[in-house]
């Protein structure tokens, strides 16, 4: 009855009543919003603005994303604290994604603020803002000058050290984590974090003294080339980590490193079974193969590993280059060939691609895909009558193909061949259901059969009687 008692009062313009009356319903529900805004209104039209203050800011612990409570706070502040009203018009922009206002309006707020707290918070925010439109460097800058005012945490170091890592430079990253640790914050996790670096750096002789993961102190001995240390470690806790991809990738560095490949190569299988298609699982077999002399198993997963780091642009290159030098050593390999075609239509090469795609059709002379692809080339250079020819195998595999079927009449057509557009139109009409399309056919055909037609010599055919003039 609270509820139906404090509207009404509202209603009544009874404000101070309706404001007390909420007062009382929010002591027993202080997690709603709905009450919070009703108190925020009434307490701003009270004249009780810090009141509503409180209220709004509440409103935000419980949720983030209320533009109405930052819109009011706006209110508020815009004549009493303009650090304050900064801060809330670009928290109000980065909740709307606009991230370039927001970045403008904390620039403002830092201009505004009264504290080194205030300083410091509203750069972490900017730092933030820099990293998520790109702006690395930025965001470093910001980042150093929080640790240039002694008045840190040690989540900025490990912010400031991972764009480190994102610039490839981990030796400004160690750097960074080792002053973390020397002005008080060696805590467990920047040792953690140092020990990783550490192992990227190829200094695992450093890590031991900083980690306590086992996987981290065997990766750092197999790193070494202290193989048996490495495995005790790896023994000790097989069972604890028998589905732990990082301890099978472990497992296969060992065995790798013991050249015993055969291990190496089940262990890598496993991981593969833990990390589906992650780039790590052809590397390792790239390399294992490597070292056993298989190289046309080699350049094949060096291709995998490449086209499975997606975030790099040149990587389709790298790949169809180690396609290509797999297609040397085995021009026979459908799989290859296919691949190779595939990779040279994504970066745009149709005529290459299409020369695959004919000795694919030559390996596999009923390879669906290898026989659509070679009949689209043909019809986009103009050459109808190989298109035909490439049609009529692909018919012979799939004869209740309608789309194959209308496309051999089309071609037939084209090229002025009657009978054989008429035969194909025909059958069509036969295997295809009635609709549109049907309909369009009968009446192709209808017009077909009352027309003469002399059947066109054909691209090669026209080319012969240039070159014999």
């Amino acid at each position: 009855m609270s509820a139906n008692i404090a509207e009404q009062l509202e209603d009544d313009e009874q404000f101070d009543k309706a404001y007390l009356e909420y007062k009382k319903m929010y002591a027993n529900t202080p997690k709603s919003i709905d009450i919070l805004e009703r108190l925020g209104h009434l307490a701003m039209i009270l004249d009780k603005k810090d009141e509503a203050q409180e209220y709004y800011t509440k409103i935000l612990e419980l949720d983030m994303t209320n533009i109405m409570a930052y819109e009011q706070l706006m209110d508020i502040y815009v004549h009493t604290d303009r650090y304050k009203y900064y801060v809330s018009r670009g928290n109000l922009h980065i909740v709307q994604k606009e991230f370039s206002h927001g970045i403008s309006d904390f620039k403002k707020a830092l201009g505004q603020a009264q504290t080194e707290e205030e300083t410091n918070s509203t750069r972490f925010i900017l730092a933030t803002l820099y990293e998520q439109t790109g702006k690395i460097h930025q965001a470093i800058d910001e980042y150093l000058r929080i640790i240039d005012s002694g008045s840190s945490h040690e989540l900025v170091f490990l912010k400031l050290a991972q764009l480190y890592v994102t610039e490839d430079s981990i030796s400004s990253a160690i750097e960074t984590l080792e002053q973390c640790r020397s002005v008080g914050f060696d805590t467990a996790n920047v040792k953690e974090n140092l020990a990783q670096l550490y192992l990227r750096n190829n200094q695992p002789e450093k890590v031991r003294d900083l980690t306590e993961d086992n996987l981290v102190k065997a990766k750092s001995l197999l790193d070494e080339g202290k193989n048996k240390e490495a495995f005790e470690i790896l023994d000790k806790i097989k069972t604890d980590f028998a589905r732990n991809s990082q301890y099978r990738s472990l497992l296969a560095q060992y065995y790798f490193n013991n050249k015993e490949w055969a291990k190496a190569l089940e262990s890598v299988n496993e991981f593969d079974k833990l990390e589906k298609n992650s780039p790590l699982t052809y590397q390792m077999r790239a390399l294992i193969l490597e070292e056993q002399g298989d190289d046309f198993e080699a350049h094949i997963n060096w291709a995998k590993y490449n086209l499975s780091k997606k975030n790099e642009s040149s990587c389709k290159d790298i790949a169809l280059n180690e396609y290509l030098s797999a297609y040397q050593l085995k021009e026979n390999d459908a799989e290859v060939v296919r691949n190779i075609a595939e990779l040279m239509e994504d970066l745009g090469d149709k005529n290459q691609a299409a020369e695959f795609w004919e000795r694919l059709a030559d390996i596999e002379p009923t390879n669906k895909k290898a026989l659509e692809k070679l009949a689209e080339f043909k019809e986009n250079i103009g050459d109808y009558r190989a298109q035909a020819d490439i049609l009529e195998k692909w018919y012979e595999v799939d004869k209740r193909n309608t789309i194959v079927i209308k496309n051999l009449a089309k071609a037939y057509e084209r090229i002025k061949n009657k009978d054989k557009a008429l035969q194909y139109y025909n059958k069509f009409i036969m295997v295809s259901p009635v609709n549109a399309d049907y309909e369009l056919v009968k009446a192709k055909i209808a017009k077909l059969e009352s027309m003469e037609m002399e059947e066109d010599e054909g691209l090669i055919g026209k080319l012969m009687k240039m070159l014999a003039r």
